[in-house]
């Protein structure tokens, strides 16, 4: 989605548009790391406004995910339902030598007659994703030994007897 900077005003305009995010897949298509699986679109609700020459976005954005789990490894599918706000200012001089000083560092910066949303839509989702996907809290996860899922079926390793250290301690019988 783009905008036009001079049609963006100082009294607000609501938008509702979806968004292509399908290439988010190609940064997480390596499947040794694969964390989570994009849709081809998410819904965007979007209010935006200027002020002299600074331009302001709030709004959210929402779809259904695929996450990979970190614990039993299975696929599952999760609501993102994410709120962001973001300010995007002119460029100064100093962007086009590649030098920013200490107080542009964290802004983001447009200097283009049109805004192109479509990275900062991809940022924000990247932002709302869970640090570390899990299926549940509960997930109990793999074995480290046999592999069994311990969500679905009981550990087909043998039981452990312990360190081995102490044994010594096995052996005391207390209350005699």
């Amino acid at each position: 989605m783009k905008i036009l900077v001079n049609r963006i005003t100082e009294s607000p305009k609501d938008l509702s548009f979806s968004e292509g995010i399908e290439e988010l897949n190609l940064l997480y298509g390596d499947e040794r790391a694969r964390d989570f699986r994009f849709p081809s679109l998410v819904d965007v609700r979007l209010v935006y406004s200027r002020s002299g020459t600074e331009l302001f976005f709030h709004g959210s954005i929402g779809g259904t995910m695929e996450g990979y789990c970190s614990r039993c490894l299975k696929s599952y599918q999760f609501p993102l339902d994410q709120k962001f706000d973001f300010v995007l200012t002119p460029a100064p001089s100093s962007v086009k030598s590649k030098e920013l000083n200490r107080d542009e560092m964290g802004l983001s910066f447009y200097r283009e007659d049109e805004i192109n949303l479509s990275p900062f839509i991809r940022e924000q989702v990247l932002l709302a994703l869970p640090t570390r996907p899990l299926c549940d809290d509960r997930c109990r996860g793999l074995c480290p030994g046999c592999g069994a899922d311990l969500n679905d079926e009981p550990c087909l390793c043998a039981s452990s007897t312990g360190d081995s250290r102490m044994a010594l301690f096995r052996t005391i019988k207390l209350d005699q």
